[in-house]
Order: structure tokens, then C-alpha cells, then sequence
């Protein structure tokens, strides 16, 4: 999966903890996905996804925000819409929660 610096700094410090993405292929509920910068850009950085389902862009609430990065609503709008270019509130989207994987024998990060 692909994030901006900023937010892999806000995952490592647990306070990226969902990610809202527009895509036809689901990721699957508990496996393990490594992070990337970029395309080409892969990090040691590993996380799970614990839950997933769909919501309208307009349906997120100050709590969801909260876990997309520490945001209030209207600055992950304006987040969305830097990244993505625009924002639909009926536009329906992956909604993943997901945690630092930590394989059993490893020091935490």
C-alpha cells in the first residue's frame, strides 16, 4: 500500500490507524501488507488490515477522521482532495483499519 511520508510518520506513531482508498481490488482482512513511498519505493514497515468495509466519503465521522491521521473532517477533505484531486461525498470507498505488524519475535517499533 502506498502513503505520503507524512502519514507512514503517523502510522509509526500510532495515530494513522484507517486509510479511505477508491479501488476495485479489496484488500483482505487480516493479511499482511507492506508499505510504500511510491510505485517503486518499498519500506521495512509492515501492517495488517483488522477491519474493512465501504462508506460514502460524506459519511465520515470526526472519530474516523481522527484515526485517518489525528484530522478534523474538514482538513482530511482537504487532505482527500490533494491526494485524490477531488471529493465526491457520495462517492463510496474502502474504509481499512489496520495496525503495525509485528512479526512474534521482533522488538517492537
Amino acid at each position: 500500500m502506498i502513503f505520503q511520508k507524512e502519514h507512514i510518520r503517523l502510522i509509526l506513531e500510532g495515530k494513522k490507524t484507517q486509510t479511505r482508498r477508491r479501488h476495485v481490488r479489496v484488500l483482505k482482512l487480516g493479511r499482511v501488507y507492506r508499505i510504500q513511498r511510491s510505485w517503486y519505493e518499498w519500506t521495512d514497515i509492515r501492517i495488517v488490515i483488522t477491519r474493512a468495509f465501504q462508506q460514502r466519503l460524506g459519511d465520515i465521522t470526526e472519530e474516523d477522521a481522527e484515526k485517518e491521521g489525528g484530522y478534523a473532517i474538514e482538513e482530511f477533505r482537504k487532505t482527500w482532495e490533494k491526494i485524490n484531486g477531488n471529493w465526491d461525498s457520495a462517492e463510496v470507498v474502502w474504509v481499512y483499519e489496520f495496525k503495525v505488524y509485528q512479526p512474534k519475535n521482533q522488538t517492537p517499533l
